[in-house]
């Protein structure tokens, strides 16, 4: 939501990525979706859900998950909407057969509006999801914080900007919130938050954010590392 296009460092050509033959499908949902094989040419997969602005612009993040040695399914969250997680759902059992991916549970990462979308129904699918990251998730749609991390069942690491107020919806009182009532019912979310940033503080542009940047991906490399293996 508001995102720019860009994460800096991240940008490079298709072409120089190994064997990263971009693969674009259509689903049985009709959500446009884009693979990006790992460079060893399988890996466990991580699904990665954009923010609003489109899939397009999250394509760097997608990339550099790949490189991670990942086969990473790019989606748009604008194609989610109004699907109460179905669509995201069907997403997810496809990308558990993509022909680059490794057999197993997926890792789900989620920006803005995607990372609301993964926060809000990926964390109640352990059948499927090992590991969930979600930065500056939309929390505006989560009502009950309460109910809703009572309820958690798959690892969540999510990141806050202290001062993200990009049009109300991840606001750092509904953030903490969440996380005082995971960690109140012992439930498996990490709530990590950063003092002066903004939303979309780890893409390039005027809310960028090199510090917080620089540690949530550390955080996130970690975090689908211990979950999935690699």
């Amino acid at each position: 939501m508001g995102e720019v296009a860009l994460i800096t460092g991240l940008a490079r050509p298709l072409a120089a990525l190994v064997g990263a033959a971009l693969l674009a499908f259509v689903s049985a949902t009709a959500q446009a979706q884009t693979e990006f094989p790992p460079p060893s040419g399988k890996g466990r997969v991580v699904v990665v859900v954009s923010g609003s602005s489109g899939a397009s612009n999250y394509e760097p993040p997608a990339q550099h998950i790949a490189q991670m040695g990942y086969d990473v399914i790019l989606l748009d969250a604008n194609d989610m909407k109004g699907s109460h997680g179905q669509a995201l759902k069907t997403a997810i059992q496809q990308a558990q057969n993509s022909p680059h991916g490794l057999p197993g549970k997926v890792g789900v990462v989620g920006f803005s509006l995607g990372g609301g979308e993964a926060l809000g129904f990926a964390s109640h699918w352990p059948d499927m999801v090992a590991v969930l990251v979600a930065w500056y998730p939309d929390t505006a749609i989560l009502r009950d914080p309460a109910t809703f991390a009572a309820g958690i069942e798959v690892p969540v690491l999510m990141f806050a900007g202290e001062q993200d107020t990009y049009k109300d919806c991840c606001l750092i009182d509904k953030a903490r919130a969440i996380g005082s009532a995971a960690s109140a019912a012992g439930t498996p979310l990490e709530l990590v938050t950063y003092p002066g940033a903004e939303h979309d503080f780890m893409l390039q542009g005027r809310h960028y954010d090199a510090e917080a940047a620089s540690d949530s991906w550390q955080r996130a490399t970690a975090k689908l590392a211990q979950y999935l293996g690699h």
